[in-house]
């Protein structure tokens, strides 16, 4: 079986195929593009900031993060579901997870609940795969209309994200130094590009490069600006090793908290499938059966490994379908460049602050671009499809769902239940369920005019 959301004409300029090698160097610079437009230190960060650890204990949990990201990065993409996937850890938890802390009284009993019952989502998402469950799911409810419409909302959803926290409300510079930096890096991103398509095999390098060029002209505009800052650089160590599972941290099993992260993980798998259906459509392979059951089973092994490393769940980053379509460079072997570079970012402090120093600017240039790419491919998926009442709403709905719970003000979101809290908190998810939803209960209008 085939998802008939994808086939082979979307994207023409692909260069380097999934299972194409590239050199040992090429992938590593190709792969380090990847990391760092990522953010993957966010997510630690914000949790580490909203339950009050101390920096000590926020280190280790952002160094945790790098090495769960890199081995599930890897996992996926050798040994599951063996497509370019890299995996980080996701924004559809943190209230469930600060929820379950704060539940728990907080401390290492707080963290050691979140924990076990992440422990259990995972393994629960691992029986999904092994089972085909989530396969059959997929397989029935979402034709290349709604695959179409949900990758196009990946992109919208996270446009709202980069404008907002990356460009305007980025930190450390006012909103129009932030707005200038923006322009800087995403031109430079648009001319390697276009660079790359004019002069073809003597221009590959600008295209291929293309995002870590322009994130280094962005850090060196940000520095002749006096914004960038890498103070944090210099007191970091080179080297630290992780904390121990079950020596640092243990686990403790509460029903309440599992319950909760089940429904977290379920609004995780919907999000997930959207990623998968962009990298499928960039890389022009259509998903199969085996990918989908492999990559359900990486999925939560993958948010195994996040839990024993004393992490929170990790999933499929749609960033790197955008960076596929502007460099061209589908290869496996560069994400598992991305894996070994999570790897040795988790055991270095010196390499993750100099991450975590671009400007957030800086990344909202290439990022907000990186959005308009996905939304675009989920366009192709759908202009092949006949557009009749029923594929209008099952396309206008969830764009208007997105959009809505991107804008949404948070103290009306906080008011409302918790497990609609928690499925609001993903519009990606709450867009996805909304089309799939419209495609089943919606009349087909095609078959009611032929009568």
């Amino acid at each position: 079986m085939s998802t008939k959301a994808n086939t082979t004409d979307t994207n023409q300029s692909l260069t380097v195929g999934p299972d194409e090698k590239v050199s040992f160097g090429r992938s590593a610079i190709l792969g380090l593009q990847h990391v760092v437009a990522m953010d993957v230190y966010v997510v630690p960060f914000l949790i580490a900031m909203l339950i009050g650890l101390h920096a000590d204990q926020s280190s280790a949990l952002i160094q945790a993060t790098f090495i769960a990201a890199g081995v599930a990065t890897i996992i996926q993409t050798h040994f599951c579901m063996k497509l370019p996937m890299a995996q980080g850890p996701s924004y559809v938890p943190i209230g469930a997870i600060i929820g379950i802390y704060a539940a728990s009284g907080g401390g290492e009993l707080g963290w050691s609940s979140v924990l076990g019952a992440s422990l259990i989502g995972g393994i629960l998402v691992i029986i999904l795969g092994f089972t085909g469950v989530f396969n059959k799911i997929v397989k029935i409810f979402i034709p290349p209309i709604v695959g179409g419409t949900i990758i196009f909302v990946v992109g919208l959803s996270l446009m709202p994200v980069a404008l907002n926290n990356n460009i305007y409300n980025g930190a450390g510079a006012t909103t129009s130094q932030n707005i200038i930096l923006a322009l800087i890096t995403g031109g430079v991103l648009i001319l390697c590009v276009m660079l790359g398509s004019i002069l073809r095999k003597r221009g590959g390098t600008f295209r291929i490069t293309s995002v870590i060029i322009a994130l280094i002209a962005g850090c060196i505009a940000s520095n002749s600006m006096g914004i960038l800052d890498l103070s944090a650089v210099s007191k970091a160590s080179w080297f630290s090793l992780p904390q121990i599972p079950f020596v640092d941290f243990g686990f403790t099993f509460n029903f309440s908290a599992i319950l909760t992260m089940i429904i977290i993980y379920i609004v995780l798998m919907a999000e997930t499938t959207g990623t998968w259906f962009a990298i499928s459509d960039v890389i022009q392979k259509p998903l199969t059966d085996k990918n989908i059951n492999n990559g359900v089973i990486g999925e939560g092994i993958g948010c195994v490994v996040a839990t024993m490393a004393g992490s929170t769940p990790v999933t499929g980053y749609s960033t790197n379908a955008g960076i596929i379509s502007i460099t061209g460079v589908a290869s496996r072997r560069v994400f598992i460049a991305v894996g070994i570079w999570f790897f040795i970012f988790g055991l270095s402090g010196k390499l993750a602050a100099l991450i975590s120093s671009i400007p957030a600017a800086v990344i909202g240039g290439v990022f907000i671009i990186i959005c308009g790419i996905i939304s675009i491919n989920g366009l192709q998926v759908i202009k092949r499809v006949k557009i009749t009442e029923k594929e209008m709403y099952i396309i206008a709905i969830p764009m208007i769902l997105a959009l809505a719970l991107a804008l949404i003000p948070a103290d009306f979101l906080y008011s409302l239940p918790t497990f609609i809290q928690y499925l609001f908190g993903s519009s990606i998810a709450t867009a996805s369920i909304a089309a799939i939803l419209l495609h089943i209960i919606l009349p087909n209008t095609n078959k009611i005019v032929e009568r």
